[in-house]
């Protein structure tokens, strides 16, 4: 360790953090068995087990919020998860340096927006009345959609909204990833008549691998926390069924219900739920490709 002190002593901010704000609440989580009482705090108020868990369960729209849930962080998996990854093997493509520069400046620029703010670029673009989408398909004729008004596109949105929000943000660290490659690789390859395809599949790829599968990891421990505001500004009550998912349920019930232990249970049930994931996800990938987190 003293090898390493300085090592040491930078990473204590980041462990403080971890410990103040990730570890420390989760104590908290006790009231998830308790019938909290906000006034007795945790010693006086009365424990009830697993009572709260039973009532999610037996919830009228808990299959649905949980379907949500699920859809959701699937086609984000899908679509956010992998996009990052093709823009920045594209970008790696680019050779003229200044143009590569204003297409990364101009693609990550988006993630610096709050949910706010994006979602009032989206609700503006898909207005019925004056949004460029409606306008362009009266073009050819097409009635006006309100699209924040229809279960059926609300997905679409979510999903859409944050891939043009972070997909840029995401290439960073693939990027970072690609300039570590040994360019001596490439001039091998292209002695041995490998085309710029072929050198993708056989090199590109390959060293980006690690990377992918760490970041993979992760995401998939983040599978049911699909983030509370970008489905927040964009919920209504005509595209409600469809996009209600656990996080605004839980502070719909939470907040707004003061239901502290039942909404606390909501989200250990969330959070085990991740846990299992990862854990599973760890040790597939441990046995397939060799790289895990642990």
């Amino acid at each position: 360790m003293w090898k390493y002190r300085t090592l040491y002593l930078i990473s204590i901010p980041g462990i403080l953090f971890f410990l103040v704000f990730k570890y420390v609440p989760l104590l908290g989580s006790v009231i998830a068995f308790q019938n909290y009482n906000l006034f007795a705090g945790f010693k006086g108020s009365p424990w009830v087990g697993l009572e709260h868990f039973e009532r999610m369960f037996r919830h009228h729209d808990f299959l649905r919020i949980l379907k949500n849930t699920l859809l959701l962080g699937a086609y984000d998996i899908l679509f956010a998860f992998t996009a990052p990854i093709v823009l920045a093997l594209l970008l790696n493509e680019v050779r003229l340096a200044l143009y590569k520069k204003i297409v990364q400046t101009v693609i990550y620029a988006p993630h610096f927006l709050s949910w706010v703010i994006v979602s009032g670029i989206f609700v503006g673009m898909l207005s019925p009345s004056s949004g460029i989408v409606n306008v362009i398909l009266g073009w050819f004729g097409a009635e006006p959609i309100y699209f924040l008004g229809e279960d059926s596109f609300i997905r679409t949105i979510l999903v859409g909204s944050g891939l043009w929000r972070d997909v840029g943000w995401g290439t960073i660290i693939y990027l970072a990833a690609l300039t570590g490659i040994n360019p001596e690789l490439y001039e091998a390859s292209q002695i041995d008549g490998a085309g710029r395809w072929k050198q993708t599949l056989s090199i590109t790829v390959p060293a980006l691998l690690p990377v992918i599968t760490v970041l993979f990891l992760l995401k998939i421990g983040d599978f049911m926390d699909y983030g509370f505001e970008r489905v927040f500004v964009f919920q209504n009550p005509l595209n409600i069924q469809n996009s209600e998912i656990l996080d605004t349920y839980i502070y719909k019930a939470g907040l707004k219900q003061l239901q502290y232990s039942y909404a606390t249970a909501i989200g250990l049930f969330k959070s085990v739920v991740g846990l299992f994931l990862l854990a599973i996800a760890n040790t597939l990938s441990r046995k397939a490709t060799g790289e895990s987190l642990y």
